[in-house]
């Protein structure tokens, strides 16, 4: 089993959610208005009067085999449009109840 963290502006909110449903993924937790920094390019997404605009974050737990079909996915969403600064992880999950 894989987590995927994603953590994206909140103008994708929908669209991630949408994407997840459209390969059968039901479960998932979000938290809404989260800030950061890219560690390499980008602007800040920090809620504040200089750095408006916020993210949104993401994590679901896939099997081995869709974790991979999930990320090209996200890969091409974000190819789409850079600038919305979409970021996703995924880790080994060794345990769930």
């Amino acid at each position: 089993m894989k987590a995927i963290f994603i953590c994206c502006n909140r103008a994708y909110n929908e669209e991630i959610t949408d994407l997840l449903v459209s390969f059968g993924q039901r479960g998932y937790s979000a938290w809404q208005e989260t800030q950061g920094r890219g560690s390499v390019d980008g602007e800040p997404h920090l809620g504040n009067h200089a750095w408006p605009v916020l993210n949104n974050s993401v994590i679901t737990m896939v099997s081995d085999e869709l974790a991979p079909r999930i990320m090209d996915a996200l890969r091409a969403k974000d190819a789409e449009s850079p600038d919305l600064g979409l970021r996703a992880w995924t880790w080994s999950v060794e345990d769930s109840l």
